[in-house]
């Protein structure tokens, strides 16, 4: 292995007083009272505080700043040679030894002093055998759980006690191996099973001391030992970690995992994170095996040692330093690296943050290792992909542009694309661009620029197999979907932007596509057959009129299928046959191939895809076939847009407008107004038809256009009908439009203004009957000219006929009439003015007669009215007028010659005598009574009269009408004075 080595740790010596100094030396300097005199004879740690025993067995305490903060005297004889707290508790076990007697261990509750002497309380002394053999003690292991102990000689034996420590409950020991080496090293490996490694000088051993296998005999691991102190345990991956002069090894009880190879003799090993800690001593130094037993306390503290720490994971050395001084001591505590000197120096080495970690790397370009130690910190993306970025502008620095690449897709999500992108801009790194490109999409971070600069790429290098790769990628769209399919258009990859357009339900762009890029326009149309109601019309009104100059019948029969509500999306279904050599040489089945429907499934992704089988033995051929099929009667509901809307569909197209009109009109279901329209539009068309027409076409186009007019149930506006006539010169539509309408004046007034005088005669003679008001104006046509005079001579006295019998005219109208043409001359109206005279004196007779006789009836009347006022009244009645009984008193007259009972009159008492009224004639004077209050108000309502006077031919007769009615304001005393007498 090629060890980097980096300062990842600072070094600071930690100043003591002298007398903090004196506690941690291993010898004093000599003096005459105190020559050689050992005061450290064992050292360790806590996370919180250290722990010192000395060769008189006094353990002291020490904290942070290495001040004694509690001493006593742990054993009363021999020296304090181990010393291990309990994790997690404030336990504390010792052992002490004082040969030739056997070793004894002691447990402590640093939280429970004694009431007398304040120091922490032993809960727990025992002794250790070793079959009374007096070997010092190598080796030394505790349980976390402070239920066994492991205790291990220099004569190669090991003790194992149990039992519990704590409450002092008896313990029992059984000596567990014994080996001809001396034990260096003892370490508990927990888990489901506990397992106890044994290190001697020239092997490594395994006993399972609790679960599955207990009892049984120790394993060899290995054939090759290690020195005392160069035993430890990971307590991150639960490892056993050894250290030997070739290398460092990590064992579990199934074997070596792992081995780290560092040449180097090791004195010391320990375990701080992921940093195995090496001291080892000076070249010069015996490094004979049993050095760890013995050698001159003088010889070490003028040696120079060596402190390194190993990262095996990284390949790292993250310290490594010369020491003036051997070491005596290594532990790890308030999350710092402490090393104390056989002279009594405290060492203290402090990790680097990780970002100065990193720093140290980017200096020396260890770009790899900085990558390993972010994963290993396990920091978060946005920290190692900058380190990835980092790298990735190193390598392109020198000229690696793969490699940079692969850097820079790792850091993809937090790197700003258009920094990488502007490096690979070069043709001859298109390539890398391309990767990069393609892994922005992947990650869903590319934008619209990105998509088009990558389908540009694609074009530029004509790489069709990419590119459908690309579009055709499997899950989410990872693409702006517009943008793509706009490149692949314009850069005449047509077929592959329908692929993308139908694969992601964009229905108007592969018409699109398929229209204005591919010019397919039987594939479009098929495809436009295959969609949903709504998503058909938009592209059915869009390409409409270019469907049907390249379709005519398929896009006219869609239209109306759409538009009467019959439109049912085809399916596509999938049929075998099987082809002979003969069809196939005949090319039968390669017509079938060209057709719209199979075209358009091995374009786009249709549900079925024709395909094609190997050839069977025979020779034949399998094909499927991609097959249009409906279901029968299946109805798809959709709003039916108005007719008009595909009008303009069918511009230059008037055959196939003509039958989607007449389809339309056909269907049920239309609101009058779309019937209005069609009927409108339709007619229109017929004419249209009809004006380009001669002969017999000419008349079957008009013939149709007639029909149309003449339905009942047509909606076409009349202005409409006669506008279109007019436009297109058809009379005859003009004329059914005003006859159906009752416009029979202006049907011969357009005769007229022609100077159709046949026609005229006959419109007059058809709707005279009807329009009395044609006669008056047939006869100043008849009089207009001397030609129409001349051929209407024979009608012109049966219209003066029809004038004089009807009262159309006054006489003097009909010579105002006549006298204003050049033509007619007396003889014409000599027959006419003498009937009329010999009318009018008759007529001046009988009014003469009238007269008189009105006279003669208002002066009887005078004269009776004059009699009931002045003179007396006779009444001989003599039965009652209601119930025909003879008249007795109390009896009522009336001027009429009416008598009553008055118990028949049924008057009230609350009636007036002037109220009472002749039961006999009171309907008489009721009807007289309404006659005259209508009078009355028709006095105040002009607009009536002025109306009767504009719809009258004969003024002065009407203006004497309503002064025969009472109605100009004038008050009839007379009969006033006569209504009240009768009543």
């Amino acid at each position: 292995i090629q060890w980097k080595a980096f300062r990842f740790f600072d070094v600071t010596p930690i100043k003591l007083a002298d007398a903090d100094t004196s506690i941690l030396e291993v010898s004093r300097p000599p003096t005459a009272q105190l020559q050689n005199r050992r005061n450290v004879s064992c050292i360790t740690a806590s996370p919180d505080h250290v722990y010192v025993g000395s060769p008189d067995g006094t353990l002291r305490v020490l904290n942070q700043a290495f001040k004694t903060t509690q001493s006593w005297k742990a054993h009363e004889t021999g020296a304090l040679t181990n010393i291990r707290q309990i994790p997690h508790s404030s336990l504390l076990v010792t052992l002490a030894e004082d040969l030739p007697h056997e070793p004894v261990l002691k447990v402590w509750a640093l939280d429970r002093p004694d009431k007398k002497s304040g120091i922490p309380r032993c809960l727990t002394t025992v002794s250790v055998t070793n079959g009374r053999k007096p070997f010092p003690v190598s080796a030394f292991a505790v349980l976390r759980d402070l239920s066994q102990v492991a205790v291990g000689f220099a004569n190669g034996a090991v003790t194992v006690i149990r039992g519990d420590f704590i409450h002092d409950r008896g313990t029992k020991q059984r000596t567990v191996l014994e080996t001809d080496e001396p034990i260096t090293g003892l370490e508990f490996r927990e888990a489901n099973v506990t397992t106890l490694f044994i290190s001697t000088t020239s092997r490594i051993s395994t006993l399972i001391i609790s679960g599955k296998g207990q009892g049984q005999p120790a394993r060899t691991l290995d054939e090759h030992g290690c020195a005392v102190g160069c035993l430890t345990k990971d307590l991150h991956s639960n490892d056993i970690i050894v250290a030997r002069d070739d290398a460092v090894y990590a064992y579990n009880p199934r074997g070596r995992v792992a081995s780290y190879a560092y040449e180097g003799p090791k004195k010391l090993t320990a375990m701080y994170k992921d940093y195995v800690l090496l001291v080892s001593p000076p070249k010069s130094m015996n490094n004979a095996p049993t050095r760890s037993f013995g050698g001159g306390q003088a010889d070490d503290l003028f040696s120079t040692s060596n402190f390194t720490m190993l990262n095996p994971d990284l390949k790292l050395i993250a310290h490594t330093e010369a020491l003036p001084s051997q070491v005596n001591a290594l532990f790890s505590a308030w999350g710092q690296v402490y090393v104390i000197t056989l002279d009594g120096k405290v060492l203290r080495y402090t990790e680097k943050t990780f970002q100065q970690k990193l720093e140290i790397l980017y200096q020396r370009e260890f770009f790899v290792l900085a990558i390993n130690l972010a994963q290993k910190e396990k920091v978060d993306a946005v920290q190692q992909n900058l380190i990835f970025r980092k790298y990735g502008d190193y390598l392109y620095r020198k000229g690696d542009f793969d490699t940079a690449m692969q850097q820079y897709l790792r850091a993809i999500d937090n790197t700003e694309p258009s920094q990488i992108i502007r490096k690979f801009l070069d043709n001859q790194r298109i390539r890398n661009l391309i990767e990069y490109l393609e892994e922005l999409h992947e990650h869903h971070k590319a934008s619209s620029d990105h998509t088009t600069l990558l389908l540009n790429c694609y074009a530029k290098l004509k790489d069709v197999e990419k590119l459908e790769d690309f579009i055709k990628s499997p899950g989410d769209l990872k693409f702006d979907l517009d943008t793509a399919i706009t490149m692949c258009r314009q850069g005449g990859y047509s077929d592959q932007a329908a692929f993308l357009a139908r694969k992601h339900n964009e229905h108007g762009l592969v018409v699109d596509i398929l229209i204005e890029d591919l010019k397919r326009y039987a594939e479009a149309l098929a495809y436009i057959w295959r969609l949903e109601p709504e998503q058909a019309y938009d592209s059915l009104t869009k390409y409409g009129t270019v469907l049907l100059e390249h379709s005519p019948e398929d896009t006219k029969q869609l239209f109306i299928d759409y538009f009467t509500g019959n439109f049912r999306p085809k399916k596509d279904a999938v049929v075998e046959q099987e082809i002979t050599p003969e069809q196939q040489q005949s090319g039968g089945i390669g017509k079938m191939a060209t057709s719209a429907v199979q075209n358009l499934a091995a374009l786009i992704p249709l549900p079925y895809m024709s395909a094609e089988v190997p050839r069977t033995p025979g020779g034949t051929k399998t094909t499927q076939q991609v097959i249009e099929t409906t279901v029968e009667d299946e109805y798809v509901e959709y709003k039916v847009p108005k007719p008009r809307a595909a009008f303009s569909s069918f511009v230059d197209h008037p055959d196939e407008f003509i039958s989607f009109l007449e389809a339309c009109i056909a269907s049920s279901g239309l609101k009058d107004e779309d019937k209005t329209d069609l009927y409108t539009t339709l007619f229109e068309m017929y004419l249209q038809i009809a004006s380009k027409k001669t002969g017999d076409d000419k008349t079957e186009w008009e013939g149709k256009a007639r029909q149309l007019v003449e339905e009942q149930n047509t909606r076409m506006g009349t202005s409409n009908i006669l506008l279109l006539s007019h436009l297109s010169n058809f009379r005859d539509g003009t004329t059914l439009v005003r006859e159906q309408r009752g416009l029979y004046f202006d049907i011969f007034r357009s005769y007229t203004a022609a100077n159709d005088t046949a026609g005229a005669i006959k419109a007059l003679r058809k709707y005279g009957p009807e329009e009395p008001q044609l006669y008056p104006a047939a006869l100043a046509y008849f009089t207009s000219t001397s030609s129409i005079l001349a051929e209407a001579s024979s009608e012109l006295d049966a219209v003066l006929k029809k004038i004089d019998d009807d009262g159309l005219m006054a006489p003097l109208q009909v010579i105002q009439t006549l006298s204003q043409s050049k033509v007619a001359t007396m003889g014409l109206v000599k027959t006419y003015l003498s009937r009329t005279i010999e009318r009018e004196r008759a007529e001046i007779a009988s009014n003469r007669k009238l007269i008189s006789s009105y006279r003669t009836d208002t002066a009887a009347k005078a004269n009776e009215l004059e009699t009931l006022a002045t003179k007396p009244v006779s009444f001989a009645a003599t039965r009652c007028a209601a119930c025909g009984a003879p008249l007795d008193l109390p009896t009522v007259h009336f001027l009429c010659k009416h008598s009553f009972h008055e118990r028949c009159l049924y008057v009230g008492a609350g009636d007036e005598e002037s109220d009472v009224e002749c039961p006999k004639c009171a309907n008489d004077n009721a009807t007289v009574k309404a006659i005259k209050r209508a009078q009355d108000e028709s006095a105040d309502r002009h607009e009536l009269f002025m109306d009767a006077l504009g719809r009258s031919r004969d003024k002065f007769a009407t203006v004497s009408e309503w002064f025969g009615r009472g109605v100009m304001g004038r008050e009839l005393l007379v009969w006033s004075r006569y209504w009240r007498l009768i009543s």
